[in-house]
């Protein structure tokens, strides 16, 4: 007689007891044997997300997963590899880390910030960089924009757009800054950037990216907004002057065609008044060869 036909008859007793058929015996028992290797591959993407937002709750997580990895997982499912992996001291321990960074920034006070107070500041020097909201679809959606802006040149330097802020977001943007730097000769070594202290420019990843990987600095404005006014007006009309343009987008990839063509735009055509109205590419790139020579 098989293994299997041995264990069946033994078990036939009991599950009639509980008034509970066999294959759901099985299917309960295999399940819980196999659970933790079936969802094995959704480890490594949950990772990340913990230690992007150490914060988020399983709601979160879900939706993390599916905007930026094209993940789709039920909540189910997730409360239950996070239970069986023991992910929770992990988050834990990572949103306090977080919090003594930012407890040493207030510490530091007008000291975190390089930028405001300085009577000269050189042509690249200085990126301002924020997340400003974007409304499209008629403004019945909403996204979200980062740029890097150049301090005196005006050019900007990258950019991206994703429905949420986050370190995702903004680490795509600094890639993209980072392939302009190269092409104008610009090291990022001691180069400024300046930024109010929202939680994705206190994180971990986007301290090591800057401080470790680029050997550039970080300056934080502690009065938000008014101690950022340069990155606030690009951001005030940047959306002025392109609302209908925005609106018209119906959907998150129509909008960063858009954005991406207004930059373009902005860069490569519009004048601007700081610069003795000459267009921002041609006058960093003017700058970038003079100071290079």
């Amino acid at each position: 007689m098989s293994q299997a036909r041995k264990e069946g008859i033994e078990l036939e007793p009991a599950l009639s007891a509980m008034e509970l058929a066999r294959s759901t015996w099985y299917y309960h028992k295999n399940e819980k044997v196999s659970y933790r290797e079936k969802y094995e591959w959704l480890r490594p993407l949950v990772l990340q997300v913990i230690a992007d937002h150490p914060e988020y709750g399983v709601r979160r997580i879900q939706r993390e997963l599916r905007e930026e990895y094209d993940c789709r997982v039920n909540h189910k499912v997730l409360r239950r590899v996070l239970d069986i992996w023991d992910l929770s001291m992990k988050r834990t321990v990572q949103k306090g880390s977080q919090n003594d960074i930012k407890s040493a920034i207030r510490t530091a006070g007008s000291q975190a910030d390089l930028v405001n107070g300085r009577d000269c500041i050189e042509d690249f020097e200085v990126t301002v960089t924020d997340f400003t909201e974007l409304r499209y679809a008629d403004g019945k959606r909403k996204a979200k924009l980062m740029p890097l802006l150049a301090y005196k040149t005006k050019i900007v330097y990258g950019w991206a757009v994703g429905t949420e802020r986050n370190r995702q977001l903004a680490l795509r943007a600094w890639e993209r800054a980072t392939a302009t730097y190269g092409e104008l000769g610009i090291s990022t070594e001691g180069m400024i950037v300046h930024h109010d202290r929202d939680s994705v420019y206190t994180s971990f990843q986007w301290l090591r990216q800057l401080l470790v990987e680029d050997q550039a600095l970080v300056s934080y404005a502690m009065g938000g907004a008014p101690d950022n006014t340069v990155m606030e007006s690009f951001n005030g009309s940047f959306k002025r002057e392109n609302d209908s343009l925005l609106q018209d987008a119906t959907d998150i990839e129509e909008l960063r065609t858009v954005v991406g063509k207004r930059i373009g735009y902005y860069n490569n055509d519009r004048r601007h008044s700081s610069i003795g109205y000459e267009v921002p590419q041609e006058y960093a790139e003017r700058m970038a060869e003079r100071r290079n020579e």
